[in-house]
């Protein structure tokens, strides 16, 4: 693949899993058998999509958060039916982006596999290929989900938002088996990618506590954020959530997030709890616990939420519809 080297392994999580298809059970290799290109597909796809453009990357790492945020990792972001309200038109869910890799595989995995890898799977093995290849960890990732037969806006009503206050994040996260910790983690993510001045600028013009500013903010890097979003300039103008290092996952933000150039609310809001404040600090402190391996923990317990497996659910002949 273009010379790309797919061998190094940094963080590798060894997970222990059953060696049968026992039904409600992801487990690590599922498609040895039936597909066995199917990683090997998708991770090609992923690359290539990431060399046309780089910002695909954490766009496929947010997708699968999101889908299994909502209602469990079943797919249901990706249907789209014109005349229907589906999940994907969510408020929360603005600025998802990556349908279109997540379909290339699909027809490539259905042109060598008809009918075997389901859309979820393709969603939690895009999302590793992401981290990997922004210089993340590699984790193996447990397959064997079925796709879901709801897709529907209601469902999404509860998505993290940014102007979530600490309490109400760690809330959602607990409802979906998730603790203060994996918030921190999988906050994380904000290491690569970008957001658009639409979701900054209440924080810098509108901050509910003094209509202003929000005062957690670094005055040194207050003018900067401003000069990138000015008051009633172009909302849609993006910039990068972790200052410095977008395009490489790294710890860095947990950093910025102490520094006070968290760049996104919910992000700030970390350091404003003991638990998570906590949480930011162990990873950098010397020595410490390792941010990748603890990511990658936590990717895969995110995409064990309400997983469909053996004879529930389906799988889709094209993600972006039922069957």
């Amino acid at each position: 693949m273009g010379g790309y080297s797919y061998c190094r392994i940094v963080g590798l999580i060894m997970i222990s899993c059953l060696l049968g298809g026992s039904e409600g059970k992801v487990r690590v290799g599922f498609y040895n058998t039936s597909c066995p290109n199917a990683e090997a597909i998708v991770r090609n796809v992923v690359h290539q999509s990431s060399i046309s453009d780089q910002n695909n990357l954490p766009s496929l790492l947010r997708l699968h958060f999101h889908d299994c945020f909502v209602h469990g990792c079943d797919a249901s972001i990706l249907i789209d039916r014109a005349s229907e309200a589906d999940e994907k038109r969510a408020f929360g869910h603005q600025g998802v982006r990556g349908f279109d890799v997540v379909q290339t595989a699909k027809a490539q995995l259905e042109a060598a596999c008809p009918g075997v890898v389901s859309c979820s799977d393709i969603l939690a093995m895009a999302a590793r290929d992401a981290v990997f290849l922004s210089k993340g960890p590699w984790y193996d990732v447990e397959t064997g989900r079925r796709d879901g037969l709801v897709s529907n806006v209601t469902l999404a009503a509860h998505m993290p938002d940014v102007a979530d206050s600490i309490h109400k994040l760690k809330a959602k996260f607990l409802a979906k088996g998730l603790t203060a910790q994996d918030l921190v983690i999988l906050s994380g993510a904000h290491t690569i990618g970008t957001t658009a001045c639409f979701f900054v600028n209440s924080r810098l013009y509108e901050f509910p506590a003094n209509r202003g500013s929000d005062p957690s903010i670094n005055p040194g890097f207050l003018p900067e954020l401003k000069s990138v979003c000015p008051k009633n300039g172009d909302v849609n103008v993006r910039l990068a959530m972790d200052r410095g290092s977008e395009q490489v996952f790294d710890k860095q933000i947990l950093g910025n997030i102490r520094s006070g150039m968290a760049v996104l609310q919910s992000d700030a809001a970390l350091y404003q709890d003991e638990a998570t404040k906590r949480a930011v600090d162990s990873y950098l402190g010397l020595p410490g616990p390792s941010f990748e391996a603890d990511f990658a923990a936590s990717m895969i317990k995110l995409g064990r939420i309400g997983v469909w497996t053996g004879s529930k659910g389906q799988i889709r002949r094209v993600c972006s519809s039922f069957n």
